[in-house]
């Protein structure tokens, strides 16, 4: 009998448990080796823009709904998500664990999940049931026992924590992005429109982005090709260069989530910010692949959808 774990109901469940303090984590990071930063695979951006909207699609209770001016100095941000590919090396360079393979086990959805390895999953998340707790799921098994990235190499790095993120920032001279540069880079130089290629989920009839088809949690017609995660370069680049900000993996943001408004900043200081939306988004349930969408999870969390890509200073 499988168990519910009461977890919030989120796109992006939590960890229930803790492996040490923030300090500690942020900390260990001084051991990793920084290489010499490499811009090759970044573009360089700078400006002005509007962040957050008025669409009658935003999430209030996610704090988008504020459309302010904000105002960023010249940085780089990757055009892809960071792969397997290069999370592996990142890993064989510094011998670095991940929080997944720390804890044993990271949430995978149902759908993917092997007949055998079901055997042996006894916790499921009470809220969003599509979610298994399942024992040996990390980026190199990405649904447990038997698994691998093989074939996968050039898709995004899953099952990292914020704190993983950070580790591999750190060994390629880099840094996560700030939520507003990750949201300017994303809108592409359009000013205030939904997705990073326009206002229409399609073009003449084509799919722009990995989301979920069909109905949600049961049914996914594939109609864009893929059923899970999609190679990083994949669809159309948005103008500046930029691949799949919407859609395919949630992507870690450097800050702590907030909620702002015209008088005030709530900060919460428990969870950190995540963008894009993922392969798992449906108009039906979550509808967070949108620019201006955004969620959160605390900096121990991995799941088989959420990944991550690199900013760095100018």
């Amino acid at each position: 009998m499988k168990k519910s774990l009461n977890q919030n109901p989120t796109c992006c469940v939590k960890n229930n448990e803790s492996i040490s303090s923030i300090d500690e984590r942020i900390s260990e990071l001084e051991s990793i080796p920084a290489k010499k930063l490499n811009t090759n695979n970044m573009v360089k951006l700078s400006g002005k823009f509007l962040m957050g909207s008025r669409d009658k699609e935003i999430i209030e209770s996610d704090g988008e709904g504020f459309i302010r001016e904000v105002e960023l100095n010249s940085y780089y941000i990757d055009k892809t998500t960071v792969t397997n590919s290069e999370f592996s090396k990142f890993v064989t360079d510094s011998n670095y664990i991940t929080d997944a393979e720390r804890f044993g086990w990271s949430f995978v959805f149902n759908m993917f999940i092997s007949k055998n390895t079901k055997k042996n999953v006894t916790e499921i998340v009470q809220e969003t049931p599509w979610w298994w707790k399942v024992e040996g799921a990390n980026w190199k098994n990405p649904e447990g026992p038997g698994s691998s990235i093989k074939d996968r190499m050039e898709h995004p790095v899953i099952h990292v924590s914020w704190y993983d993120a950070v580790s591999y920032a750190k060994w390629s001279g880099k840094r996560l992005p700030t939520e507003a540069e990750w949201e300017f880079a994303a809108r592409g130089g359009l000013i205030q429109n939904k997705f990073p290629w326009g206002n229409n989920l399609k073009i003449q009839g084509k799919h722009m982005c990995n989301i979920w088809q069909g109905k949600f949690p049961y049914i996914n017609t594939k109609d864009d090709g893929y059923l899970g995660t999609a190679p990083s370069k994949s669809f159309n680049p948005n103008q500046y260069g930029l691949f799949n900000t919407s859609g395919n993996v949630w992507e870690w943001c450097n800050d702590w989530f907030n909620i702002q408004n015209k008088k005030n900043t709530s900060n919460m200081n428990v969870s950190k910010i995540m963008k894009g939306g993922s392969y798992l988004c449906h108009a039906s349930y979550c509808c967070r692949y949108r620019n201006s969408a955004r969620t959160s999870s605390t900096p121990d969390s991995t799941t088989g959808h959420l990944g991550f890509r690199c900013a760095a200073n100018n």
